[in-house]
Formats: C-alpha cells, structure tokens, sequence
C-alpha cells in the first residue's frame, strides 16, 4: 500500500519533464493519476502506459491551460470519473526569454495566460471539489528569485504564481487544503534544452553544490513528500530544490 493509495491527482503537463516524473512517482505512491497534456499527445500515453506498466493507474486528458473550458472541464471530468479530486499539481508551464525592446502583447499573454491565469484558475476548480486532507503544488522556477537578464515575464509570471501560493494557502488552510510551491533549479528538461546554451548550463553547473544538473525525479520527489501525510504541518512554502544553486 503506497502513501497515496486511493487518492485521485491530476498532473498538467505531464507528458514529458518534470511533469511526467511526478506523474510516474505519485502513481509509485498509489495514486490514480490523470495525465494533462497541451500538444504532445504521443507523449503523454507513453507516460500512462509506463504508469500502467508498472501496476498504476492513469488516464490520459488534453487540457490546454491557456483555454479556461478545458481547465474546467478537466476537473467536471475527473470528479465525475473518479468521485473525487485529493491533489493537483500545476506543473504545465512555458519559458522563453526575451530582451526588454523585443517584449510584445503576445510573448506577455501566452506566459501569463499559461503560467498564472491556468495554475489560479485549476486552484479556483480544485478548491471546490477537494476534501481534507486535499494537497496543491504549484511548479515555479529558480528564475523568479534570480530573475537573469531577459526573463522579465516568465519570472514575473514564476513570482506571481509563489505569490498566490502564500495567498491561497491562508486562505484554504481551513478546508484542510494545503497549498505549496517547489521551485526547481537547472534541471535537465526539453524547456532546458530550448532556452539556455550550454555554455550558460556549464557555469551554472559550477554555481551548484552538488555539481550537477537537476533530473526530473530529484523535483519528483520533493513534489511527492508534499503530497503525503508526512508534510500535513507544510503549507504556504517556497521550496526550492536546485542542488545549492547561488
């Protein structure tokens, strides 16, 4: 019997990244998994059918956080499904990095749509149907306490989400709810890989105490100790999880 045995928990972004390991991880733990993905369809059934491999269960759900029905239908769905909802993680994010002069409407409302207005939103729905002891975790970055050069927005977006996250958990801890954030460092991911060069990702490295990149599960695992009776006296918490990245 798994930590999260009998627990229903919806994980956006799950197709690839971070997002699959915590799929994967909390399926370990016993949870019934539902699978959100945007785009990549293909990759998001490779994650359920690894969950299912291994004596899991999952369902595998498109849900465009960017798209307010779908967010709300995703969580009409699943309690339908399933009677119940005991934990949501937000990990369904976009980066890109752009210089102040190259900054339009468009480039700002796809982050913030994606990255703050979907994560509220899925908090407003899972707030409605979740019992106690019910468990949110937002995924957020590095970047909105580093904030480099050029991430104006997306760490903008980052810092609005750990905001609401402090916010929301004072609000719902009276149902029982608690609401925390884990923020990854340099972590080996496909947004990784799009957005910093190499020669950027060596010197981070370096900056780290452990010497290494982040992996997927190592942010799985925190996300996973959240979720379960051991972290009930966590809530409203920045965690950061990023080797000793300074």
């Amino acid at each position: 019997m798994g930590s999260l045995t009998a627990k229903v928990a919806i994980v956006t972004g799950a197709s690839r990244g971070i997002g699959a390991a915590i799929a994967k991880r909390l399926a370990v733990d016993g949870a019934i998994v539902i699978v959100t993905y945007a785009r990549r369809e293909d990759a998001a059934i490779e994650t359920a059918r690894q969950i299912e491999k291994v004596g899991g269960e999952a369902d595998v759900v498109r849900a465009d956080m960017a798209d307010l029905v779908a967010v709300r239908s995703l969580f009409t769905a699943t309690v339908s499904n399933y009677g119940r909802l005991d934990i949501l993680i937000n990990n369904a994010g976009v980066a890109e990095f752009l210089p102040l002069e190259r900054i339009d409407e468009s480039h700002f409302s796809r982050l913030f749509d994606i990255d703050v207005r979907g994560p509220l939103f899925a908090m407003q729905e899972a707030a409605k149907v979740m019992g106690s002891p019910g468990r949110i975790v937002n995924i957020s970055s590095g970047a909105a306490q580093a904030a480099p050069p050029g991430s104006s927005v997306y760490a903008g977006a980052k810092a609005a989400l750990e905001a609401m996250t402090r916010s929301l958990a004072a609000e719902l801890g009276a149902k029982g709810v608690t609401v925390n954030a884990v923020s990854p460092g340099i972590t080996q991911t496909d947004m990784l890989a799009e957005n910093i060069p190499a020669a950027v990702q060596e010197r981070l490295i370096a900056n780290t105490a452990l010497g290494r990149l982040g992996a997927p599960e190592d942010i799985a695992d925190v996300v996973a100790f959240l979720c379960s009776d051991d972290a009930r006296w966590v809530t409203g918490q920045i965690i950061g999880a990023s080797g000793g990245l300074r």
